[in-house]
C-alpha cells in the first residue's frame, strides 16, 4: 500500500511517502511560504507517485467538523496569509483520493500509538514543546475532538514565585506556551534553548512548568502513556526533573505503579523521534481509505 503524509507546520512542511507498516520510503521538507506556493510544493512532490490515500496533520486552529462549510480550513491562525485557508479543498482539487485531516499533534499521537512508544495501548497524550506548545490525545482508541480540538498549550498555570517573566503568549501572557515554549525560554534568559548549558537554572524552571501541566493532564485525561516531543524536549536532562515534579504535584493522589514506580517508562520521548507526525499521517491515510 502506497500512502502519502503531510506535516503542515508554521515554519516548514514535511511530505512523505510510506506504507501501512509505518515505513517511510521517501521524505522531503520545505519552508512554509504562501498557501498557493506551499500547496504547489506539495502537489509537485506527490505528482505521479500514485499514492492511494493522503493524511494531513496541520498547525491550527483548524476546522475538523465534517458537517461544517469550512471543514478542512486553517481558521484563525496568526500565521500571516494563512488565516481562513481551505487547505484540504486545495488538495482535493488536485488529488481524487481519500484525504484524512487532523491537527499535527493529534496526528503525532496517532503515529506513536500505531507505530511508536504507545503501541498496543488505547490511550496516550502527545505534547510538543518547541516554537509553540500543542497537545494531542487518543482516548479509548479515538482521537480527541470536541467543540474545536485540544489546545493544550494554552492551559493556565500557577507561576512559580521566583519567576518574574511576564509570558510570551499574545493571548494569555503566562499560559503554558507563554511560560515554557522555546521563544519564552529565549526571551526570559537571553539565549536560545540550544545555547543554554545543562546545569543552568532554566531547565529546573522548565521542568517545573511541564511537570505542573502534566499532573493536570493526568488528572483530566488519565492517559496510559505520555510522550513529550518538540525541540525543547531534545534536552534529555529535562526528563528526570519532569518526572520528579509530576510526582510532587500529584503528591501521592494517583496510586498507580506507572507514576510511583516506573514513571521513566510512562513519560517518554517519542520513539518515532521527528517522524511521529509523518507516521501518524500514514495511519490517518489508512483510516481515510477504510472510511471510504
Amino acid at each position: 500500500m502506497k500512502l502519502g503524509a503531510v506535516e503542515a507546520g508554521g515554519t516548514k512542511f514535511v511530505v512523505a511517502i510510506g506504507n501501512e507498516l509505518g515505513e517511510i520510503i521517501e521524505r522531503e521538507s520545505f519552508s512554509t511560504r504562501t498557501p498557493k506556493e506551499t500547496v504547489a510544493d506539495i502537489i509537485s512532490f506527490f505528482d505521479g507517485k500514485d499514492i492511494e490515500a493522503l493524511g494531513v496533520g496541520s498547525f491550527g486552529p483548524i476546522d475538523l467538523d465534517v458537517n461544517s462549510p469550512t471543514y478542512g480550513y486553517i481558521t484563525t491562525t496568526p500565521k500571516p496569509n494563512w488565516g481562513n485557508i481551505d487547505l484540504i479543498g486545495m488538495l482535493k482539487k488536485q488529488f481524487s483520493i481519500p484525504i484524512g485531516f487532523d491537527t499535527d499533534v493529534n496526528v503525532a499521537a496517532l503515529g506513536e500509538i500505531t507505530f511508536g512508544s504507545a503501541k498496543g495501548l488505547d490511550s496516550c497524550l502527545y505534547l510538543t514543546v518547541g516554537t509553540g506548545i500543542g497537545g494531542g490525545a487518543i482516548v479509548e482508541g479515538k482521537l480527541l475532538h470536541g467543540l474545536l480540538h485540544p489546545e493544550m498549550g494554552h492551559i493556565r498555570l500557577v507561576r512559580r514565585k521566583d519567576d518574574p517573566y511576564h509570558g510570551k503568549c499574545p493571548y494569555h501572557d503566562d499560559c503554558f506556551e507563554g511560560l515554557a515554549s522555546g521563544p519564552a525560554i529565549e526571551e526570559r534568559w537571553g539565549r536560545k534553548a540550544i545555547e543554554i548549558e545543562e546545569a543552568h537554572p532554566a531547565w529546573d524552571l522548565e521542568a517545573y512548568y511541564i511537570g505542573q501541566v502534566l499532573a493536570n493532564y493526568i488528572l483530566i485525561l488519565s492517559p496510559k502513556k505520555i510522550i513529550l516531543g518538540g525541540g525543547v524536549m531534545k534536552q534529555s536532562q529535562l526528563f528526570p526533573m519532569i518526572h520528579q515534579y509530576v510526582k510532587q504535584f500529584l503528591d501521592g493522589y494517583i496510586q498507580k505503579k506507572e507514576i510511583l514506580e516506573s514513571i521513566e517508562e510512562y513519560i517518554v520521548y517519542p520513539k518515532l523521534d521527528d517522524n511521529a507526525a509523518i507516521c501518524g499521517g500514514l495511519s490517518l491515510a489508512i483510516n481515510a481509505l477504510n472510511e471510504k
